[in-house]
Order: C-alpha cells, then structure tokens, then sequence
C-alpha cells in the first residue's frame, strides 16, 4: 500500500481513493465491463442481418486478436503510469512537454465521450432487456415513456450503489465474475441441451446474410463483413485502467487485469456466440421476433416460456452488473479528469466523499450523461447500433493516441513493471494501426439508402466533441489548461490546484 501511495505521488497525486482492490478484483472490474453476456445479445440482430453467422463468427476471431494487440499495448502503459485518469494521463506523459497539455487535453475528452457511450449502450440494454422480460406471461406492452422509465431505473439504482464507494464494489465485483462465469455456461449448456434441433456447420460457418439493404451489391460483400466486426469489437470493449488508484500493486496487478480480462471474454465470448447459432430454430423468426429480441426468441424456441425467464434474467443480471461497473470506471476517469481542470465545473466535480472516500458527484455526473445519449435509441435500432459505434470509436482513439506517442517518443518511455521486451515496438504499431483501421469502419453508413433515419449518427457525435472539446481549446483552456497537475507539489506550495490559471504559479 505504501509502495503504491509513493509511486501515486511520484507521478504528482495524493491517494484520496480507497485501496482495497487485489489482481483478481481489478481483473473482475475489466472482465464486467466486457462482460460478452452484454455486449453479443446487445448486437446479435445487429450481427445477424450485416454479415450473418459467418462474418459473426469470424469476426469475432479476428477481432479478439487486434484487442488483445491493443491491450498489450495498452497495459505495458498502463504499468509505466498507473492512475485513474488512464489514457489522457498517459498522453501527457508520453508527449513533448509543450504538446503534453493538449495531447492530454484531446484524449481526455475522446476517453470521455467513449466512456458515457459505453454506459448508455450497457444500460439501455439492460433497460430493453427488462421491457422485454415483462412481457413474457402477461399483456404488458413497452412503450416509449416506459422504456425511458426503465432505463432511468436502471441508472439510478446503479449511481445508488456507487456512492458507497469501493467497500460495496469488492463484493459486488466477486459476484460479478461468478456470475458471468456460470451464467454464461449455464445458459450455453442449456440452450444446446434444449434445443429441439441444432443448426448445421455449414450454416453456422458458411451462412452470409446481407440485411442492411442492399450495401453488399451497392458496394461489395467486404463492406458488409467490416462493418458487421461492430458487434464483437463493442463487446470487447472497455478494459478498465482507471481502477489502479484503488488497486494495490498497481503497476503490475493494472495491466495483468486488462491482459487477463480480454482473453478470458475472448474465449468465452466465442462460446456464447456459437451456442446461440447453432441453437437457432428458424432463422427468419428470429430475426423478426415479436420480442424484438432475438436471444430472447432463442431462448423460447430451446427451453420454453419458463425457462427463458430464468435465461433472461441471467442477462439481465449480467447487463446490470456490466453498467454499473462501466458507471464506475467513467466515473473515476472523469473524477481524475476534474482534478487535472479538464472538465467544466472542476473545483465542483473534484469531490470525493470523505466518508466514503468516493467521488460521488461525477458518478451522477456520469449517469446523467448517460441517460442523455441514451434517448435517440429509443425505438431506433439504428440510433443504438449508432451509440455502440460511438462508444467503441471514443474509447479506441483515447487508447490510441498515448500508444501513438509512445512510437513516436519511444526513447523516453520509461517501463513499468510490465513490458514486452522485443515485441512492444511491432505490438504498439500493430494496435494504432487496428485503431485507425476501426475509427474508419464504424462511422460508415449501416444501412441504405441513408436517410435522416438510417443515418448513422456517430460521425455527427464525434464531430461534436471535436469541434467542443477544440473549440473549448482554442477560446480558453490553453491559456490554463497544463495538463495532469503535480498536485502534491502544488499543494505543499499552497496552490489550490483545482482552481484554472494557478498553475502557472509553479513548475
């Protein structure tokens, strides 16, 4: 503990976080983030009709190993600089010092923008997956205004669990991994056991679907293919660095947990996904399911209306605990990103809560956003598979501009515990190129003819934080804005380092 205390203010912080969290604890909070049970019947129509079983399965596989790439990449970092801000701490640290605050000041409001994304695509989830459990054995029928209902629900409670800090979070954690585990053996074995038959090989392996419209003959059967990899690289989303100030041996446990997370979920993602295709009873049913869901009508076609209920709420389960976790790393990015001066209203959204040791306000502060974005998907499957899109471009462009700028300064990087020898050179390569690949692909139309309907929306959301988060720059945060403050020195010189345009007062 306090080995990680000095090493916390070595890199310029005090330790004003809990630290209670172990390897296994940090591994949890990346692994519930992913949490494939989330993110692959989130997107499984999404995957169905833009490539189908094939290109699903495919990939998936190609996907997992420029993840695992990237989170190479990104853990190597990580061990070097282990702090809640993540990324745009990285930057800083790893660019020339005069290009340091905006490199800092661009990354973190890409981490941001990811971040709130990445919860309002895992909440409204939850959100549409509980409209759809309550209509099974009654005459329920959701509605716009429910569903906002429900997915405000939805957040709340998860905000309500935060405020008691990380004490609530070890244990909801240990109940998280077991039940990712074993909730998504049980449902694959299930399903399989169940199923009154079982698709074949060559439809699971061979089957190409192009139900975006027509873009296959407007542009080619690889357009289709790319554009579909969306489902699994937003599943494989959201590996958290910004747990290390609550974790002890930070510098190692940190990047061990991102490792560890990604080929974990990769592997039992992969089982999920071909459980549920090769328990698919008739195709066409399920994409066009009267539940609107079509896992949701897997699960009814394999073990019944009963069953399914069990099923489901098994999702469920697993989407709550996946957002609450996803608010809990947004929270804490934007908390360190407050404590650098980087958001609006900094001194305010700096607190953390002396009883609970939590920052509290920016935990709300995430959930509002959230639910913000989150209400052009309702009744949209376009406007969701936008945010997905969003989520996955914010995120990989904050992962990869500290990557970029360790090629580039790569003399000074100084390594932390971890590192990859030989291989950290073509690895960090590997990674920006597979991120600038991705950043491309996911602000293509989904499906055509693009109308102001069909319209995917994430180049409008990412032009907005561009133009913002410059704009804001150019205007005023140059003139204050000096990227991750060294606040422990700058409080021994009394600086109130919240404050913007103090820092100027120290080097």
């Amino acid at each position: 503990m306090q080995k990680d205390e000095a090493e916390l203010a070595k890199m310029g912080y005090k330790q004003e976080l809990k630290r209670e969290l172990g390897l296994l604890q940090n591994f949890g909070v990346s692994f519930s983030i992913i949490s494939v049970i989330t993110g692959i019947p989130s997107l499984f129509l999404y995957g169905l009709q833009t490539g189908g079983p094939a290109c699903m399965v495919a990939g998936w596989i190609v996907v997992s190993f420029f993840t695992m790439i990237v989170g190479l990449a990104m853990a190597e970092v990580c061990s070097a600089h282990p702090t809640s801000g993540g990324p745009y701490f990285w930057a800083a640290m790893l660019s020339r010092p005069k290009d340091a605050p905006l490199a800092s000041w661009i990354t973190g409001w890409f981490n941001l923008l990811g971040q709130v994304a990445v919860t309002t695509g895992i909440s409204f989830a939850c959100a549409s997956f509980i409209s759809t459990l309550s209509t099974f054995r009654t005459g329920f029928v959701p509605t716009p205004n429910t569903q906002i209902g429900v997915y405000a629900a939805v957040l709340f409670s998860q905000g309500q669990y935060l405020e008691f800090g990380v004490s609530v979070l070890h244990w909801l954690n240990n109940i998280s991994v077991w039940w990712h585990a074993v909730g998504t053996f049980s449902l694959v074995v299930a399903i399989l056991a169940k199923a009154p038959t079982h698709q074949s090989a060559h439809f699971v392996f061979q089957t190409f679907i192009d139900g975006t419209g027509g873009w296959s003959e407007r542009a080619s059967l690889a357009y289709v293919a790319v554009i579909g990899i969306l489902m699994a690289q937003y599943t494989l989303t959201g590996a958290s660095s910004h747990m290390t100030e609550e974790t002890t041996n930070a510098a190692l446990s940190g990047s061990i947990g991102i490792i560890m997370a990604i080929g974990v979920s990769a592997l039992l993602g992969l089982y999920l996904l071909l459980g549920l295709l090769f328990s698919i009873q008739d195709l066409n049913s399920t994409i066009n399911s009267a539940t609107g869901q079509p896992v949701a009508q897997i699960f009814l076609d394999c073990v019944g209306e009963e069953g399914a209920i069990v099923l489901m709420i098994i999702v469920i389960g697993a989407m709550y605990f996946c957002g609450t976790f996803s608010v809990t790393s947004n929270s804490r990015m934007m908390f360190a990103f407050a404590r650098d001066g980087g958001l609006p209203g900094s001194k305010f959204f700096a607190h953390v809560n002396s009883k609970w040791q939590s920052p509290i306000r920016t935990v709300w502060l995430a959930c509002t956003l959230s639910f913000i974005l989150g209400l052009p998907s309702l009744g949209s499957d376009v406007a969701f598979a936008a945010a997905t899109s969003i989520a996955t471009i914010g995120l990989y462009i904050s992962y990869g501009i500290p990557i970029a700028l360790r090629l580039v300064y790569h003399k000074k990087f100084v390594r932390g515990p971890f590192h990859l020898g030989v291989f950290s050179f073509p690895v960090a390569a590997g990674a920006v190129t597979w991120i600038l690949f991705i950043s491309i692909v996911f602000i293509l139309p989904q499906e055509t003819p693009v109308s102001s309907t069909s319209l995917n929306y994430s180049i409008v959301a990412v032009g907005i934080v561009v133009s913002f988060s410059t704009g804001y720059w150019l205007l005023s945060a140059k003139n204050w804005y000096t990227g991750p403050v060294r606040q422990v020195a700058a409080e021994e010189m009394g600086v109130n380092v919240m404050e913007p345009g103090v820092t100027d007062k120290y080097e």
